[in-house]
């Protein structure tokens, strides 16, 4: 965190020294032909061990290969973590974002300090079409410009390198739509996910079933992994009927390094799940045997239930469209709160009873929307206790 702290003190400096530096430039003589001397690429830098990563990143460098010229990195990523709030920003959607450049070498060094590979598309442009480029960029520095909201499917770090280039582009980008498979944003972020069990379940958690529909090509270039295959297949058709390669050479940037990775709880969620099923069975025989409930496990399924439904009673205020509607907020929801005196007295079904509903309304769901794993075993445990409470416990009230 200490090393963040530095990085983000010395982009905000930069950033705010570069602006001034461009126009400066851009007075000199910069006609269109000095723009045969610089190089732009798009940077792609592979996941590492920081939660933020999970998901790669992408950066642009524009390459100045004149005497004194520059070689800059352009990061649409920079965030404060120590910011106020910034936990509570993110998961409501009002996380600000913004445009950094800095030294590329110091780009590559942080990469390098993580071990992740970072895979560098030159790209075809024009002089022109640098030139539109850097005349962007120099506006996007601007401090009433740098920041913008982020939202981690529709507006990241690797969606505003790929539309600042589109919009330099002097003709069309032409993608290549058959190779679009139609995924889910739930299906990219589990892939990404695969080593990192917990983060999917969070995933899984706070997304609902929008999170669950068929993406476009398009919507699925928020993760940089996609961005560099469509560019790499991409073509510019030009206002005189030709075409050109967007990308004209591919090359690693930094070589993959050895990644340290930090020791994770040894429990997935699905064996967490399966321990919680087999416990709810467990205990529902003895109580079947003893013809009475346990007030602690009632407590405990109540609580559980009521705290995660407190956070995604909550998530129904954030501005992430993928989670306003989620189907498991059926079962997972402040209900419990509610009903845990009257429960505690053993004079209530009627918490019974509205559990009994909402449990057979929330599995039924798990047909349209991908649940967190474990959580339908919460909703099994719930079931049997509904039984035992309403057949038995409250059978003649």
């Amino acid at each position: 965190m200490k090393h963040l702290k530095i990085i983000f003190r010395t982009i905000l400096l930069l950033s705010t020294l570069l602006p001034t530096t461009l126009e400066a430039k851009d007075n000199k003589e910069m006609n269109v032909e000095y723009f045969d001397s610089v190089e732009v690429s798009l940077l792609t830098c592979q996941p590492h061990d920081e939660i933020y990563s999970l998901y790669g990143h992408t950066a642009l460098r524009w390459h100045d290969l004149h005497k004194g010229g520059g070689d800059i990195a352009f990061n649409w990523g920079v965030f404060n973590f120590d910011a106020p709030y910034f936990v509570a920003r993110f998961v409501f959607g009002l996380t600000d974002y913004e445009l950094g450049g800095y030294p590329y070498s110091l780009f590559q060094q942080e990469y390098r300090r993580f071990g992740s590979m970072v895979t560098e598309q030159m790209l075809n442009l024009t002089p022109q079409e640098k030139r539109n480029l850097w005349k962007a960029l120099d506006d996007n520095l601007l401090p009433q410009n740098r920041i913008y909201r982020y939202n981690y499917f529709y507006n990241n770090c690797t969606t505003k390198a790929r539309d600042i280039i589109e919009r330099c582009i002097e003709g069309k980008v032409m993608y290549n739509e058959q190779e679009n498979d139609g995924s889910s944003y739930r299906e990219m972020v589990h892939e990404m996910t695969t080593d990192n069990p917990w983060a999917r379940f969070g995933n899984d958690l706070l997304l609902g079933i929008k999170a669950d529909m068929k993406t476009s090509r398009q919507e699925q270039e928020f993760l940089p992994n996609n961005l560099m295959h469509d560019f790499d297949h991409a073509q510019i058709y030009q206002d005189n009927g030709e075409y050109r390669p967007l990308v004209s050479e591919r090359r690693t940037s930094v070589p993959a390094g050895i990644q340290m990775k930090s020791a994770s709880f040894p429990l997935t969620p699905y064996i967490v799940g399966l321990l919680l099923l087999l416990t709810g069975v467990i205990l529902f025989i003895l109580e079947w045997n003893k013809k009475r409930a346990f007030l602690w496990w009632d407590l405990m399924l109540m609580t559980t239930t009521g705290i995660i439904g407190i956070v995604l009673f909550l998530m129904l205020f954030s501005q992430h469209p993928t989670v306003s509607l989620n189907l498991q907020f059926i079962l997972l929801n402040p209900l419990p709160w509610f009903f845990m005196w009257s429960v505690m007295k053993g004079r209530d079904k009627r918490y019974w009873q509205i559990t009994l509903g909402l449990a057979v309304l929330f599995l039924a769901g798990s047909m349209m929307q991908t649940y967190a794993e474990g959580i339908r075993s919460l909703a099994w445990c719930l079931l049997m206790q509904c039984y035992i409470h309403l057949r038995i416990i409250h059978r003649h009230q």
